[in-house]
């Protein structure tokens, strides 16, 4: 199995719910610059609360988040 990396997996999952950037920035409470880093793989190795948050607000879990 190829691992596609958490920016594409967060992207996917936010097209998939028909979400904008900053939609899901505000639901998961972070700055939409901070989740446009991660998706774009600027940014790595998000907290723990942000992943939860992040997971929250795309209605899926953490492993999946990270898969």
């Amino acid at each position: 199995m190829t691992r596609r990396g958490f920016g594409p997996v967060l992207k996917a999952l936010r097209k998939t719910n028909h979400m904008g950037l900053r939609e899901l920035a505000r639901k998961a409470k972070v700055p939409p610059g901070y989740l446009a880093e991660l998706e774009a793989g600027k940014k790595k190795n998000p907290s723990l609360d942000v992943l939860k948050r992040l997971a929250r607000a795309l209605g899926v879990t953490v492993t999946e988040l990270l898969e």
